[in-house]
């Protein structure tokens, strides 16, 4: 012992302590990582909503991994990245989160991924300089309790996690509401098809009842086998009453003997009394009438489930002032409806016959065009002043297009009475449309080549216009908008009860119009530039608003001064609590023109963050906006875009050559030193 305590003592037992002081680090470390987060998203961090959903799990839940090895870089960095972050959702959950990573190259992993649903995809690779195609594995199940969601396709990091999170929540939440559900609660599929649409030979119609019978099972034993499949005949008396009910597809014709024919055709799932239309349609084609959605219904009778049970939140959207409608004219709902539909449901109110239902914390108004009452303006005032939300989409004009080419098309100025209390909250709506150099060019392939035309009418934001500091616009690099008009909000920022944000704005190469608006390509940008300022198009005022109203207009003055008579009054003066007023300057924000039909256009993104801020999931704003790659370079004009185009042709070579000849110089005069300094007399050139 003495003499090994003298080993230790020496110097010679200092490699052996090491080694040992090695392992010892590797075996505590083995379970544990630090790591730093320093990119601008915190693309590689967990947001607070995903910590909450994985860190208060009441029931085991599992990610199974199915990726193949050996995939090009590209893709490589995609898996990398699904296990990095899942390395970081088990840092934040507890003991009943747990994931696997399956080894594609053995044969049963693959069967236990098609029996999840999943399938190769085709990706292409460069190898040995040419360029092919690989079939490769890139999906994930999660399994919570009998149900199974799936996520395939995960070619890139972008809304990873955000996509992740929300599917985590919403089988949770479709699991325990159909463990809840009572012996007697049933929950129907229900195909609407008239057999008189055959005689039209429509493309998938013989196989219809087969397909979605086939599509019904696979998603039925993903859900506890709990839902019933029905195929109703529909009557031609009840077609219209149907249709009506649900918003269904009626077909009209005339038969050969001269009587009319009525048909019905549509998808619907309902459970007690509300339902979802699962998105299958007749559509006409070029090779004639074609079913559309056949290949995704087992897909849409998933998430149109998860929509039916889940806890979704009611938003109050105003109608009866010629508001945008949310449905098309075949009835089918508008993308910003499905863009919004996972989370929120929409419940039309018309304040002329009803008031705002107290459970509501947010209301839409959407290009209202005509008259509100005082009653009406009244309701949404109160509403504010109570703590509720209003999410304001107001088009300065209304258009009116010409009934022939001849005709121009006119703007009528809309004063809906909103502009007027708005301007009490401090919010001043002008009348005037805004136009920006800065806009979104269309190119147009004409006989004499690509043309390019300037919408000035429709402005693209880039990083400066956008507040990259809230959670409504960070992360996004432009977003494109539409008809725009200017607002001032100068009365509120004096209001100290208020706090006021800047979401987007237009350049500083802007300008407004009110008079004389020509909406048509390469319309021409004003000759004095000083009348160019950049402009609000989109704010944001949260606090504790004052009262456009003096007092309820629709009290009428009590007259009897009879000493045994009093007054009273419900009328909120000063709001008690804080409310959020969303101001954005145009409603084409929430147009199919503008919203696109998954939601991954930086407008898109942007609305949505906006109904999620305004509704009290602003968590979820930056998750979903987490690792896109928006990021633009800022657009110039003039001689600096062609002192940059000439650069990068010419004067990149040129850099280089001077750069050459300075290095091959100094060369030269460090050998003349060196020669001079140790052999003066050597008359040899050293080459």
């Amino acid at each position: 012992m003495k003499k090994f305590l003298n080993w230790l003592k020496s110097p010679s037992s200092d490699f052996a302590l090491f080694i040992i002081l090695l392992i010892l680090a590797n075996v505590a470390l083995h379970n544990s990582h630090l790591r730093f987060d320093i990119t601008k998203q915190h693309a590689y961090s967990l947001s607070k909503a995903s910590k909450e959903i994985v860190g208060t799990l009441t029931e085991p839940l599992s990610v199974n991994v199915f990726f193949s090895d050996n995939l090009p870089t590209t893709y490589s960095s995609v898996y990398q990245y699904v296990k990095d972050i899942l390395i970081e959702y088990k840092g934040a959950a507890n003991k009943n989160f747990s994931y696997t990573l399956f080894d594609m190259d053995k044969a049963e992993n693959q069967r236990i991924a098609q029996g999840y649903g999943l399938r190769q995809i085709q990706i292409q690779e460069v190898k040995n300089n040419e360029v092919g195609f690989k079939q490769v594995w890139m999906g994930l199940a999660i399994v919570y309790g009998d149900s199974i969601e799936v996520i395939d396709g995960i070619t890139s990091e972008s809304g990873f996690e955000y996509n992740l999170t929300t599917r985590i929540a919403k089988i949770i939440s479709t699991t325990d509401a159909l463990s809840g559900l009572g012996a007697s609660d049933t929950i129907t599929v229900t195909l609407y098809a008239s057999d008189d649409l055959k005689q039209f030979r429509i493309n998938g119609f013989d196989q219809l009842d087969t397909t979605v019978q086939a599509a019904f099972n696979a998603a039925n034993k993903k859900t506890l086998n709990r839902l019933t499949y029905l195929r109703k005949y529909t009557p031609t008396e009840e077609i219209n009453e149907v249709s009506e009910k649900y918003g269904l597809q009626t077909f009209n014709w005339q038969n050969k003997d001269g009587s009319s024919g009525l048909g019905i055709f549509g998808l619907v799932i309902e459970y007690g009394d509300s339902f979802r239309v699962i998105p299958l349609s007749i559509q006409r084609s070029i090779f004639g009438y074609v079913i559309t959605g056949l290949d995704q219904i087992e897909e849409n009778i998933s998430q149109s489930l998860q929509g039916l049970l889940a806890k979704v939140k009611q938003i109050g959207y105003i109608t009866g002032h010629g508001e945008m409608e949310m449905s098309d004219e075949n009835g089918s709902p508008l993308r910003f409806v499905n863009l919004i539909e996972d989370m929120y449901e929409l419940k039309d109110i018309n304040l002329a016959e009803e008031e705002i239902p107290s459970n509501l914390t947010s209301i839409i108004i959407n290009g209202a065009k005509t008259a509100y009452s005082d009653a009406e303006l009244y309701k949404i005032d109160q509403f504010l002043m109570r703590g509720g939300n209003i999410m304001l989409f107001y088009d300065p004009f209304e258009m009116h297009q010409g009934e022939n080419y001849y005709q121009p098309t006119t703007f009528t100025p809309i004063q809906n009475g909103l502009e007027t209390i708005f301007e009490k909250y401090g919010v001043k709506l002008e009348q005037a449309y805004v136009f920006d150099e800065n806009c979104y060019t269309q190119r147009q392939r004409t006989a004499q080549g690509i043309q390019s035309y300037d919408l000035y009418w429709a402005p693209m934001l880039s990083g400066r216009e956008l507040n990259q500091r809230h959670p409504i616009t960070s992360n996004l690099g432009y977003v494109i908008f539409l008809q725009s008009g200017a607002m001032n909000i100068d009365a509120a920022k004096e209001n100290k009860d208020l706090r006021t944000t800047v979401l987007a704005k237009s350049s500083e190469k802007s300008w407004t119009q009110s008079q004389n608006i020509q909406l048509q390509p390469n319309v021409g940008v004003p000759y004095d530039k000083s009348i160019e300022k950049s402009e609000l198009l989109t704010v944001l005022i949260e606090g504790k608003f004052s009262s456009a109203f003096d007092k309820n207009p629709s009290e009428e003055e009590n007259q009897n001064s009879d000493e045994n008579d009093f007054e009273t009054t419900m009328h909120i003066a000063n709001a008690k609590q804080s409310g959020k007023i969303f101001v954005c300057t145009t409603s084409y924000v929430t147009s199919n023109q503008l919203i696109d039909a998954d939601g991954s256009e930086p407008i898109s993104m942007m609305i949505r963050n906006a109904v999620d801020y305004m509704n009290g999931n602003g968590d979820l704003c930056a998750m979903r906006t987490k690792g896109v790659s928006f990021q633009t370079i800022e657009r110039s004009t003039g001689a600096f875009v062609s002192f940059v185009e000439w650069f990068c042709i010419v004067g990149v070579a040129l850099v280089i050559v001077v750069i050459g000849l300075i290095v091959w110089r100094k060369r030269v005069v460090r050998r003349r030193r060196i020669r001079e300094r140790y052999n003066p007399n050597d008359l040899r050139e050293i080459k």
